[in-house]
């Protein structure tokens, strides 16, 4: 069956009255972004649905990436029709035919917005379902709960014949929310805290600490690749490496070591804060889950957020760590995350971090070291790079010899 389009619910989005436009045209955007990499593919945002015609473009791999553009609710591979009965018959006895096996049941159900067209509703799904019979006397009808529902959607511009509604992802186009700054370390929390907050409609970007050289270059590449798995549902994300050495090195000399970890952090945020006011951020989001380590509990959480007045979102912290590793593999970072290279979050650690730090004691500590000049010299070497879906950013090698060790 060669399918001439694919038609796109939008769910969710369709709540949005008088904004809705706006959230359909970025939904637009970011769905023509997604598709890139298919030329051929061109992408039409109505208000009631989006309609990508494929132009002989093959349309597994189209269907196969729409999947991960949020805002999309549902789609279906759809079949154009002249307004000819004769031809809705023929084509749908060969789409039942590609897709029945012994024992489905099916439905025909119509929608006729072109009221002038001759057959009433009852009689296409009458009609068409005699053809379905006739040619496949075998198949049993099911108007209740069948295994295949054949749509025929007649309008003005001909008639649109699909059998398969593929689930989307929800949510909100990225970008309908503002700009996020994601922390992303290289582990399981924060690609996913991330991934939840695009779905909810947040232009992401990444900032990533790096630590060379007690952190490898295969460990920036890692956070790179994850970026890439996230930037398949908008077609490219940025990604903002900062360098951390000498911040880590001078709190490890300077600070008592239960307070290493609640410094760093600190220092973290007020790199990003800034990074977010330089680039029209409105929101920090990290991964971090209540509890899960000792940077993780609410003292902790305070002890650090003191250093901004900044909003600090974290999508997952009420999640425990099964249900974010379930997330991960269904959006396909687990893999990449478990590979064993080190960021700066575990290096350096000590043996026994405060997990409930003084908060008058983290402000004294914190005099220890020249907050101003560190900062300023991690700003003046911070690198931006676009980062986008299906490139390599690890050498395969590395990544295999070290998974060895």
């Amino acid at each position: 069956m060669q399918y001439t389009e694919i038609m796109v619910r939008y769910g969710e989005l369709s709540t949005k009255g008088k904004n809705i436009k706006d959230f359909i045209n970025q939904l637009g955007g970011n769905t023509t972004k997604a598709l890139h990499d298919f030329p051929d593919v061109r992408v039409h945002p109505k208000r009631d649905r989006m309609h990508i015609t494929l132009n002989g473009t093959e349309p597994k791999p189209v269907l196969e990436r729409l999947k991960l553009v949020f805002g999309i609710q549902s789609f279906s591979p759809v079949v154009q029709l002249p307004k000819d009965i004769e031809a809705v018959y023929a084509a749908a006895v060969e789409m039942m035919q590609e897709i029945y096996q012994a024992g489905m049941t099916f439905k025909v159900q119509t929608k006729r917005a072109d009221k002038e067209f001759p057959m009433d509703t009852n009689a296409v799904n009458r009609e068409v379902g005699g053809a379905v019979i006739t040619a496949l006397p075998d198949i049993k009808v099911d108007v209740k709960n069948p295994d295949i529902e054949l749509l025929v959607d007649v309008r003005n511009n001909g008639i649109f014949l699909s059998s398969l509604t593929i689930k989307g992802a929800g949510g909100f186009p990225v970008g309908t929310a503002g700009k996020g700054i994601m922390m992303l370390s290289g582990g399981i929390d924060s690609p996913v805290a991330a991934y939840l907050g695009m779905k909810r409609g947040v232009d992401m970007e990444m900032i990533h600490f790096f630590s060379p050289p007690y952190t490898t270059q295969q460990a920036l590449a890692k956070a790179k690749q994850l970026t890439a798995v996230l930037a398949q549902s908008v077609g490219a994300i940025k990604f903002i490496q900062i360098p951390f050495t000498e911040i880590q090195e001078t709190i490890k000399e300077k600070v008592p070591e239960g307070y290493l970890m609640t410094i760093q952090r600190r220092m973290m945020l007020r790199l990003s804060v800034l990074i977010a006011q330089k680039r029209n951020g409105l929101a920090i989001f990290n991964g971090e889950a209540l509890g899960q380590v000792a940077s993780q509990t609410m003292e902790s959480m305070m002890a650090i957020n003191d250093v901004t007045t900044m909003p600090i979102i974290r999508p997952v912290v009420s999640m425990d760590k099964t249900e974010i590793i379930k997330v991960a593999e269904e959006i396909g970072t687990f893999d990449l995350s478990i590979m064993p290279f080190e960021d700066c979050c575990t290096i350096f650690a000590p043996p026994s971090p405060k997990t409930r730090p003084n908060l008058e004691k983290t402000r004294q500590f914190e005099k220890l070291i020249d907050v101003d000049g560190l900062i300023e010299r991690a700003l003046a070497a911070v690198e931006i790079s676009t980062i986008r879906p299906g490139e390599d950013y690890m050498n395969p090698e590395e990544a295999v010899f070290a998974e060895l060790l």
